[in-house]
């Protein structure tokens, strides 16, 4: 049981990941693993998100934005680089 938790947990991370790198414009080298840990965190808070505000359990898109946005925050806080200009394509 715990098994297929953690792989779906993964799956979904993965996937939420993917698509809030896709929907960021500009080079992110980050690891697979990274990208599941950002979708993890996105399902979590867009969950959180949709909980309080929504009254639902779970929205795909209120999860794509929140690692959306926690990928900005990443670039903007940890590597200290702008969202667009030509900045935004240097590699940190």
């Amino acid at each position: 049981m715990e098994l297929w938790f953690l792989l779906s947990l993964a799956l979904g991370g993965l996937v939420v990941g993917a698509l809030g790198r896709l929907a960021v414009p500009g080079p992110d080298p980050m690891p697979w693993w990274a990208t599941i840990l950002l979708g993890i965190a996105g399902m979590f808070l867009g969950g959180l998100v949709s909980v309080a505000f929504l009254e639902s359990g779970y929205s795909l898109i209120l999860a794509v934005i929140s690692a959306a946005l926690l990928l900005i925050a990443y670039r903007k806080l940890v590597q200290k680089r702008p969202l667009t200009g030509p900045e935004a394509r240097r590699l940190p």
